[in-house]
């Protein structure tokens, strides 16, 4: 019952990667320990199926309620306390950096994986920074961009690091898409799910293709690019001077605690 619990929270974690801009659903699978068996059983989804899916099921109901939750609050949220509920999620990141960094090692480390690590940083906050510039603008709503806007948040999945919250804000679809999921607009939900799905789908036996071959260097990069979205989502335009900062380490300190306890919980129940 602990390990279902555990994996029905984690879902929950997961599920918000996918609403809150500047969090990634697949880094969080990877930091939480789940990101592996995800693309294994995608990829090969005739193997252990039973097993499998009875593993998913507290997972992909996690994650449908952390996303129908975060999409209520996010708006209240970040609207009315979005310093402090960044520094929260900021907290959440780091605290997972120790576990992500054994990960990422496991199978060894050389030099070479370090500097891997601070390109895969360097380049992403690069594409982070310009990517409003590349991304902007609000193009019209339809079942055909609400497909790529699901498109975008398969490759959240399966690429661990891409925040699509951050795409779709930039491409100007990101409230619609909110109200949409918070409304049950299956025009918005429907469209969505298929590209989601698709994109996955075809895209898995890449992923899982270059796990095998080059584990190590492929985790260090993923380091690389959860660092680099953890930069980019600190928020900067705020008076630190005031009281106001005593939640924002509060909370911190909170998101640090709750990450780390929970990546220590994964290596205590982890058959």
């Amino acid at each position: 019952m602990i390990d279902w619990i555990l994996r029905f929270i984690k879902g929950i974690f997961i599920g918000s990667g996918f609403i809150l801009p500047g969090v990634s659903g697949g880094a969080l699978a990877a930091v939480f320990g789940v990101y592996e068996r995800i693309i294994s059983f995608i990829a090969h989804i005739n193997r252990n199926f039973k097993e499998n899916v009875i593993y998913f099921i507290p997972l992909g109901l996690g994650g449908i309620t952390g996303v129908f939750i975060f999409s209520f609050l996010v708006s209240f949220l970040l609207g009315t306390y979005e310093t402090q509920i960044l520094w929260f999620f900021v907290g959440c990141i780091i605290g997972t950096v120790p576990a992500l960094w054994e990960q990422a090692g496991k199978k060894g480390r050389q030099r070479g994986h370090i500097v891997i690590l601070v390109a895969g940083f360097v380049i992403s906050l690069t594409f982070m920074l310009y990517g409003e510039q590349l991304f902007g603008g609000d193009i019209p709503k339809n079942p055909a961009t609400w497909t790529l806007a699901g498109s975008l948040i398969g490759l959240g999945v399966i690429i661990p690091g891409l925040s699509p919250s951050n795409f779709l804000v930039y491409l100007g679809m990101y409230k619609d898409m909110s109200d949409g999921i918070k409304s049950l607009d299956f025009m918005v939900i429907i469209p969505i799910v298929i590209g989601a799905v698709l994109t996955v789908l075809l895209l898995s036996k890449l992923i899982d293709y270059i796990i095998d071959k080059a584990y190590t260097g492929f985790f260090h990069v993923i380091m690389g690019v959860v660092l680099a979205s953890t930069v980019m989502i600190i928020p900067y335009n705020y008076n630190y001077l005031s009281v106001g900062v005593i939640g924002c380490l509060a909370l911190l300190a909170a998101g640090v605690g709750l990450g780390y306890w929970m990546c220590n919980l994964e290596k205590k129940y982890k058959k």
